[in-house]
């Protein structure tokens, strides 16, 4: 694993909230920038200020089109930061109030955001309805805050990210505490795992499966190559019996044998469903002759006389 530090990499990951995505920017020449570091960068949405997390593996293909630094953020930013945030709560709330005096339904304003210097303000929400028109909202609120609004759509984990709370597990939600990008999660990722598909028990706040599925997959689909599947005949030291059940993190299978069950290990186990397919193939002699006893090799990855 290589190690990047400032004498391998000119590009730096850049965060602006506590879990959000990592964004690549590039480091001026003269400007000395390190890991917890503030900086200021320009973005599509104007000028923000966001904090140095890492150093990044560059190449040519990754440089291009990536960004600088500005500058490193001053103490006077950081204070601007922090008043313009305890500002937030009190623009969502207004928000939601003018939403309501618009009578517009259906529609959940969650977070307000302001830039560090207050010369924008974004307000995320979440709605189903497709055509929802928030533009007489958005000219409401840029008139009564003075400045550049914006209006975000986001989904169901979002949400739950930036609510916060608790999950089925009685823990925090693992969005609010420590992922910062949503992994794609499928309901055979629950199969695999042998978890019950109840709604009620792989479903998480936001009403999506839950993202712990994804955790232990990968580990479940490599155990499983190893051990036979359901209703598999296999040797075992008990007898032969019928595979019911499959456990790979224990790296074992629950055999029924003559109606009594025991838990086997991989180690102890002989597939006799495959034993006895490759016995008969290498009784049935060669494709080319019949009535078996054929030694001529036919069969045997090519050994063929060349005589």
């Amino acid at each position: 694993m290589t190690i990047v530090t400032a004498e391998t990499s000119n590009v730096v990951g850049v965060r602006f909230q506590k879990l959000g995505k990592l964004y690549h920017f590039m480091i001026n020449e003269d400007e000395e920038v390190m890991p917890g570091d503030h900086v200021i960068v320009e973005t599509r949405r104007g000028r923000q200020l966001g904090q140095v997390i890492s150093y990044i593996e560059e190449s040519k293909q990754h440089r291009k089109g990536l960004r600088p630094i500005m500058r490193k953020a001053n103490p006077r930013d950081l204070v601007l930061k922090q008043v313009w945030q305890g500002k937030e709560l009190d623009a969502l709330i207004s928000c939601r109030e003018r939403a309501h005096s618009l009578n517009l339904k259906d529609v959940k304003f969650v977070k307000a955001e302001y830039s560090y210097d207050g010369s924008w303000l974004i307000f995320y929400y979440a709605t189903e309805d497709k055509k929802l028109d928030l533009g007489r909202l958005r000219g409401n609120l840029a008139k009564a805050f003075r400045t550049r609004v914006e209006m975000q759509l986001i989904g169901p984990r979002d949400v739950a990210k930036i609510q916060g709370g608790f999950g089925a597990c009685g823990g925090p939600r693992c969005c609010s505490t420590f992922l910062t990008e949503f992994s794609p999660v499928s309901i055979r990722m629950a199969k695999e795992q042998g978890i019950s598909l109840n709604p009620q028990e792989i479903t998480g706040m936001c009403g999506r499966l839950r993202c712990c599925l994804v955790y232990e997959y990968e580990q479940y689909v490599e155990a499983r190559k190893e051990l036979p599947k359901r209703n598999k005949r296999v040797g075992t030291p008990h007898g032969e019996g019928r595979v019911r059940d499959v456990r790979p993190l224990r790296e074992s299978v629950i055999v029924d044998i003559e109606g009594e069950r025991y838990e086997v290990f991989k180690h102890e186990l002989e597939p006799l469903d495959e034993l006895e397919a490759l016995q008969k193939k290498a009784a049935a002699g060669c494709s080319k002759h019949e009535n078996g006893g054929c030694d001529c090799g036919a069969n045997r990855g090519g050994d063929k006389n060349t005589e």
